[in-house]
C-alpha cells in the first residue's frame, strides 16, 4: 500500500459541460463517488493536487483516503480517468468506494526482479504483461507483485501459473499466458557477394579515372 495517499474533495452541483468547463477553468477537476450500496455523489477535486498525487501511485491499485468536504473520509479506488488527448490533462475521474472486508478487483504492477541467467549469456528478456488483475480484500492490495527471473535461460518462458500470488489474492488470467521469455541476440545475416557482383566490381574500378572528378573549377585569372 501507498502511504499518504491522500485527495480532498468538495461536493459539486450542476452538471453539463457548461458547467464542468468552468471548473476546469479554476483549476477543480469534476469527478464523482459511487460504491456498492452508495449514493453517486458529485464532487470536484483541486486539479494540481491530483496530478501530484497520480505521478507517484499506481493509479491502479492504490486505495486513496478522500476526504470529502462535509462527509469525512472515505476510502476509494480510482476506476477511471478521463484524459484530453493533446494536453493530457485530466478532465474527470471516477472514484469506487470501498469498505472493510469488501472484495474488490484491482490491477497490480509487475516487477520483474533478478539477472536471468539467458540475460547473462547475451540473451534478452521480453516482459509481455506490466499489471497483472487480481482478486483480494480492499485491505490487503500489494503494491506490487514481484517476478522472479533470475533462473531463466535463453528460450525459457515464465507464465502465470507460475507465479506465487499474495496470501488471499487469485486471478482469472489464462494459466498459459506468458508473462515474459528470454530470446536468443538478434543476429544480422550479411551474405556474401555473387561472383558477378564481384566481377562487375572489379570492372568498375580498373575503368575508374584516376582523378578524382573536378565539379567546378576556379576561374583562372588573366595573365598580366
Amino acid at each position: 500500500m501507498v502511504a499518504n495517499a491522500t485527495l480532498t474533495a468538495q461536493p459539486r452541483t450542476g452538471a453539463g459541460k457548461s458547467v464542468t468547463r468552468k471548473l476546469r477553468a479554476v483549476g477543480r477537476t469534476p469527478a464523482v463517488l459511487y460504491g456498492h450500496g452508495e449514493q453517486t455523489r458529485h464532487l470536484t477535486v483541486d486539479a494540481h493536487e491530483l496530478g501530484v498525487l497520480f505521478s507517484r501511485i499506481p493509479v491502479e491499485s492504490t486505495i486513496i483516503q478522500l476526504s470529502v468536504e462535509g462527509e469525512g473520509d472515505v476510502r476509494a479506488l480510482v476506476r477511471e480517468v478521463q484524459i484530453q488527448p493533446s494536453s493530457r490533462r485530466i478532465l474527470h475521474v471516477d472514484f469506487y468506494q470501498v469498505h472493510a472486508g469488501e472484495t474488490i478487483d484491482v490491477e497490480v504492477p509487475l516487477h520483474f526482479v533478478g539477472a536471468a541467467e539467458g540475460v547473462k549469456a547475451g540473451g534478452i528478456l521480453h516482459p509481455n504483461f506490466n499489471v497483472l488483475p487480481i482478486r483480494c480484500l480492499s485491505e490487503q492490495i500489494p503494491a506490487a507483485i514481484e517476478v522472479d527471473v533470475s533462473a531463466l535461460g535463453i528460450g525459457d518462458t515464465l507464465h502465470a501459473s507460475d507465479l506465487v500470488l499474495p496470501a488471499g489474492a487469485t486471478t482469472d488470467m489464462d494459466p498459459d499466458a506468458v508473462l515474459c521469455s528470454v530470446t536468443p541476440p538478434a543476429v544480422v545475416v550479411v551474405e556474401a557477394p555473387t561472383e558477378a557482383e564481384v566481377a562487375a566490381a572489379a570492372e568498375a574500378a580498373a575503368v575508374a579515372p584516376s582523378e578524382p572528378e573536378v565539379i567546378r573549377r576556379r576561374p583562372e585569372k588573366d595573365e598580366d
